[in-house]
């Protein structure tokens, strides 16, 4: 029986007492077991009925001389409600107890549910262990005639098939199985929609198939997500991975990591408290994402338990995300769903049931989570569908079968919203709204609704309200509508229609290849590319002439698209063969100019010296240059031809507008660092990298043949010219020596190696290069010797004749490279491979072009200033938040929110208050004896206590005025009568407190003051424009101050009105009755003393007129200092001349 008390929490019955001994349970319980089904009007078993009638009988005598009535115990049909509500200390803030209070307060008093039974409830502690919570539900057959819950979805199934056993009614919202059959669960009723069904609606409206879930540590949130996940896959939903959240530090990052990982996956789900009502790990969770840039990056985070509640979203502001700029901004990423308010939101329909005192208690709404309400609807729709089996069955016992085959159809009013009970076991039926926010806000609004008819999921979807979602980055990209559909199999997203058309297209592409192939062999690759020759500009034409050029003067177009006069010009020129509009160039001709325009583009002719003897181009050039042509690398000059006209050979490639490298260098305007030259030279080296591992032999590279586009993106060019010029026959003169600066020591030895090149040649080119990008200057300038001289030394070592470098112009390891570039011995220089290597590794494997690093700069100079606006953001918020707490301790914060958004702030009647005026005895004659500095300190001293002393009272402090003191209760919150007792408990505080108070100038002279307290009503408004303020008006305000002038020191004065609130209260206040006192304007009225209250033990000063010859109603000159005793006796003598 220890057992069952440690989860048993409280029985409730309007007619009963609770029993306070276990015996006495467990004997009321078991007699309550033995007479549910025999007592009820009409039984359906002779056995049964037998049974009963013996056993009421036997029983006779003891409930004769019981006060409860023996039809009581069959009539009571008892909702065992079943949740974590001790070991969650979320669920706890649902207040399981007083919800189920307020339900069953309401269903006994409705009409149509009160005609078969009277209604009480359990509310039963759940373990959030699985194991323990099953073996602990197992026991609980005979605790109500229903169950309501478990909440743990781990053994939920289990504790359906007990309630088959035991033929009772349970209803749980934890059970998150598609499909409970009526056969295998005859007893099992869903309290709530499916809540696997309301989010497959919502992922079908926006088509996101592929979701993670991601729960708290917790077996009750392990299973839920577990469950989740095989109940979304049942209705065909592809569900990632399910990831367990652990609660140590890395655990968020750890769990958001493995979902990033999982491919697809933008949604996810969150099995854990929501943020917004307290839950730390959901907080966690998401101010990890934003760190990790998931919430700019397309994730869509949707929180699972708002499913179970509705959440309020108009007329709420959410100080949590008011205060947290972090969680503001991460909530921008989230989509919530939830039960959909009606008139009024959760916190209105709470303040409501507290303001008519269904609810009693001071607790706030805010405080209480919005379950409580779900467990409100929960019990009444159980009331309602157990009402309906009861009288559709003519009245017999509502058993678990019974009551799961009701016919529903029902509605009524929930907590705060519409509830509809659905048809053929269905279940209770609620509509839905989606909720989101803009990242900037405090508040959340709908965008669309679910019908409660719809979250079944049989027809219907989600609707647009005409306001869209703000996604804080990308949203998820959708899915194929086959994954919402039973009828259409999905294979990695694809349908049948996309497949038959993928089908054909690879068929098309294999027979095409086919067809290709067969040319080929057939024809010979020369051959079959030969004949696209002179094919009308086609773009695989190899050979170009005049009629595909337009050869442009650049330096006269530049100039031209410059001059807006000349853009105006519509001149057409004609060109041999080919005519173009004049209208951004100015046409030149193939022998004076080296750029074209080619197909809406410009070009560079490479022009082939000594090409007077080419007549033709032969089939082995033309294959030759389709391979060049075909090789793909950024940093490569693309071929695009070769051109013959004019007696002119050569080759058309990309025209780059910043020149060859050479120019670069020689510009001294632009200024390189070294970042910027690391970046050339990388480029450089991934371009011979591809073109050795393809087999490709330069053989004429030199900064001149190195070109650089508009990006600053280096490309090499030139590469396999000298094969061209083999096939044609042509025999290059001997370079000058100034153009040999680049060539290798050993070509230059064997002029033979220089028709092909060779490959440590090119890396000795490099190394040259190199030089010159290091030093930015010319090959071997730092050597005072001519040209000849120069490549006679390189030619014949010794000695080593090699440029020298600074070790201030680069870093050593680079230096070093370069060296090994342009060692003697042609197997001692490494290969581009091991360059790109080595450059990477002494760049750190950090990208190096010079595009990219601006764009890393900019984008680290904008993130920078991200997190510099969001300090001053946050700075102006703190800042925001202490004037708004200065505006609130001036102002109501009602009337100063009205007054910050500039509306008009209209006055208010209260029709029941309970005013305070105090003010300061012979306060006159203190100041007269005082410096202006001495009475400011007093006042400031005294009011901060009394500050203290209100601010743990419902009471709000009006104004001060001197030594005057104005506090009122019920203004401008409204607290029923509680005002009067707030107002009493506040004066005797006061009255303590002033009981020991001393001023720091005249410790020896007692502070007395005099205070009055009065009921009425009132009315409060703001007046003025300049400074304003919250003032009350009406006759309460002067008789409660008349009250304060005619009291006494020490004395608590108090009106008739307020001592009849208080009696009312029957709190214990000791009142004495003074008399009738003369109050000015008002005539003679009885009048009362305030001297205590029951249990207040705090001593209060003795009232002077208690003490005889003590005076009343100032200061005495015995109680004045001796050092400021002249001073009175002076002042007094000129007050009498």
């Amino acid at each position: 029986m220890n057992d069952h008390t440690s989860f048993l929490c409280q029985s409730h019955h309007p007619r009963w007492q609770t029993q306070s001994s276990a015996g006495k349970r467990r004997r009321k319980q078991s007699s309550s077991q033995k007479s549910e089904t025999p007592a009820s009007p009409v039984s359906s078993s002779p056995v049964l009925r037998s049974h009963s009638w013996w056993g009421n009988c036997f029983l006779l005598p003891l409930v004769m001389l019981s006060y409860f009535p023996c039809e009581a115990w069959g009539t009571t049909f008892k909702i065992a409600i079943v949740g974590p509500w001790a070991c969650d200390p979320m669920y706890s803030k649902a207040l399981p107890d007083l919800a189920a209070r307020l339900a069953m307060s309401r269903i006994n008093k409705d009409p149509e549910l009160n005609k078969g039974y009277w209604y009480d409830y359990t509310v039963i502690n759940e373990d959030c262990s699985s194991s323990r919570g099953l073996a602990r539900f197992a026991e609980l057959e005979g605790y109500g005639s229903a169950f309501l819950g478990p909440a743990n979805p781990g053994y939920c199934t289990a504790a359906t098939l007990l309630a088959k056993n035991w033929n009772k009614g349970i209803l749980s919202w934890g059970c998150l199985k598609a499909e409970m059959d009526e056969e295998m669960y005859p007893t099992f009723l869903r309290p709530l929609p499916l809540s696997s069904r309301v989010l497959f609606s919502v992922l079908r409206f926006f088509r996101w198939a592929h979701v993670g879930i991601v729960t708290a540590e917790g077996d009750m949130w392990e299973a839920t997500g577990h469950e989740l996940a095989a109940s979304l896959r049942a209705l065909g939903l592809p569900v990632g991975k399910v990831v367990t959240m652990e609660q140590d530090k890395e655990g968020p990052r750890q769990a958001l990591q493995a979902i990033r990982d999982t491919d697809r996956v933008r949604v996810v789900i969150m099995c854990m408290h929501s943020a917004l009502i307290g839950g730390e790990e959901q907080y966690q969770l998401l101010t990890t994402a934003l760190e990790m840039r998931m919430i700019d990056r397309g994730y869509i985070f949707i929180p699972y338990d708002t499913l179970l509640y509705s959440l309020p979203y108009e007329n709420v502001k959410y100080p949590i995300l008011a205060n947290d700029s972090k969680l503001r901004r991460a909530y921008d990423g989230v989509l919530t769903v939830t039960m959909d308010q009606g008139e009024q939101n959760f916190y209105e329909a709470f303040n409501a049931a507290q303001e008519s005192f269904e609810i009693r208690g001071s607790t706030s709404a805010e405080e209480v989570s919005p379950f409580f309400g779900t467990i409100y609807n929960m019990i009444y729709y159980t009331a309602m569908a157990a009402e309906q089996s009861r009288a559709s069955s003519g009245g017999r016992w509502v058993s678990g079968d019974l009551l799961s085959q009701n016919e529903g159809g029902f509605e009524f009013d929930g907590f705060n919203q519409r509830i509809s009970g659905g048809t053929n076991g269905e279940g209770m039926q609620v509509r839905y709204a989606v909720l989101d926010s803009d990242g900037s806000g405090s508040s959340l609004y709908r965008t669309h609704a679910l019908e409660a008819s719809h979250t079944y999921g049989k027809y219907g979807g989600l609707k647009y309200l005409g306001k869209s979602i703000h996604f804080a980055g990308a949203s998820p990209s959708s899915d194929a509508n086959c994954w919402f559909s039973p009828y259409i199999a999905c294979s990695g997203g694809l349908d049948g229609v996309t497949l038959f058309f993928l089908l054909m297209f690879f068929i098309v592409l294999i027979a095409g290849a086919g067809i290709l192939f067969l040319q080929v062999r057939k024809y010979g690759a020369g051959g079959f590319f030969g004949a696209f020759i002179g094919g009308g500009g086609s773009p695989t034409k190899i050979v170009l002439t005049l009629d595909d050029l337009v050869f442009i003067n650049t330096t006269l177009s530049r100039r031209k698209l410059n001059d807006e006069s000349m853009l105006k010009s519509q001149l057409d020129v004609k060109t041999p063969r080919h005519s173009v509009s004049g209208r951004s160039y100015i046409t030149s001709t193939p022998e004076t100019s080296n750029v074209a325009v080619f197909e809406g583009d410009w070009v560079w002719l490479k022009k082939c010296p000594c090409a007077d003897s080419i007549t033709e181009i032969s089939e082995s050039t033309q294959t030759i240059f389709v391979k060049l042509r075909d090789m793909r690398h950024e940093n490569l000059n693309l071929f695009l031809g070769l051109f013959m006209d004019t007696g002119i050979f050569g080759i058309v490639t990309e025209h780059c507008t910043r020149g060859s490298l050479e120019d670069l260098l020689n510009n001294e305007e632009m200024r390189l660092d070294w970042m910027f030259k690391s970046s050339l030279l990388l480029d450089l080296i991934r371009g011979m990298k591809y073109l050795h591992n393809r087999g490709i032999i330069h053989g004429r590279l030199k900064s001149r043949n190195c070109v650089v586009d508009g990006r600053f993106v280096l490309k090499v060019t030139d590469y396999g010219f000298n094969e061209i010029l083999n096939c044609q026959n042509i025999i290059l003169e001997d370079n000058a020596p100034e153009d040999q600066f680049w060539t290798a020591p050993e070509i230059l030895r064997n002029p033979d190696l220089k028709k092909k090149g060779t490959y440590p040649g090119d890396v000795y080119s490099f190394s040259i290069i190199m030089q010159e990008v290091i030093s930015r200057c010319a090959p071997f300038c730092m050597l005072d010797m001519p040209p000849e001289e120069i490549i006679e030394k390189v030619r014949s070592p010794p000695p080593l004749c090699r440029p020298t470098v600074s070790m201030d112009e680069a870093p050593l390891d680079v230096i070093q490279l370069m060296k090994q570039a342009w060692s003697e011995e042609p197997e001692q220089r490494p290969t581009f491979e091991d360059i790109f290597r080595q450059f990477k590794s002494m760049n750190k494997g950090k990208k190096t072009n010079i595009i990219d690093s601006m764009l890393r700069m900019l984008e680290q100079y904008s993130s920078n200033l991200e997190d510099l606006i969001r300090e001053r953001t946050e700075e102006l918020e703190v800042e925001r938040q202490k004037t708004d707490a200065l505006l609130a301790q001036m102002l109501p914060k009602s009337v100063a929110l009205a007054l910050k958004t500039g509306k008009p702030v209209k006055p208010e009647h209260f029709a029941e208050v309970t005013l305070y005026f105090s003010d300061i005895v012979g306060f006159t004659t203190i100041s007269a004896l005082s410096e202006p500095i001495e009475v400011v300190d007093l006042l400031n001293d005294l009011y901060t206590h009394f500050d203290g002393i209100i601010a743990i009272h419902d009471v709000y402090k009006v104004e001060t005025i001197g030594d005057a003191y104005m506090v009122a209760s019920g203004v401008p919150n409204r607290n029923g009568t509680r005002h009067a007792a707030e107002m009493a408990n506040m004066s005797l505080d006061i009255l303590h407190c002033i009981g020991t108070f001393k001023m720091r100038h005249m410790p020896d002279v007692k502070v007395k003051i005099r205070i009055g307290l009065h009921s009425g009503p009132v009315v409060a408004g703001v007046v003025g424009l300049k400074m304003p303020r919250y003032c009350l008006f009406g006759d309460t305000v002067n008789t409660a101050s008349r009250m304060e002038s005619t009291g006494l020191p020490y004395r608590i004065h108090v009106n008739q009105s307020t001592v009849d609130v208080l009696n009312s209260l029957k709190l214990g206040y000791k009142i004495d009755t003074r008399g009738r006192t003369e109050l000015k304007g008002k005539g003679v009225e009885e009048t009362f003393w305030l001297v205590g209250r029951d249990g207040f033990d705090k001593p209060l000063p003795i009232p002077p007129d208690l003490t005889p010859g003590a005076s009343n109603h100032g200061i005495s000159l015995d109680e004045i200092p001796t050092d400021r005793r002249q001073k009175f006796l002076d002042r007094q003598k000129r007050m009498g001349n």
